[in-house]
């Protein structure tokens, strides 16, 4: 699980590139994945680490979050 003092400071790397106060996440999916507030990008977390990766994050930017999967493990 992300520790809120983390979630506080995690941002999306897209939009806080824009604007140091956006990007804002939320914790979705019984705290499985983020998602930005401001563009929609999805970030996985695996293993208890948030995969902040922009490509990451595209590739689930139009899969609504109730159809996320469960994120695979890092191996």
């Amino acid at each position: 699980m992300i520790d809120e003092k983390l979630l506080e400071i995690l941002r999306c790397p897209v939009c806080v590139h824009d604007n140091p106060d956006g990007g804002k996440l939320e914790l979705v999916r019984d705290g499985k994945w983020l998602v930005c507030s401001d563009c929609g990008r999805k970030y996985p977390i695996r293993d208890d680490i948030p995969v902040m990766l922009i490509e990451e994050g595209d590739k689930w930017r139009n899969t609504p979050v109730d159809e996320l999967p469960e994120p695979k493990p890092l191996v």
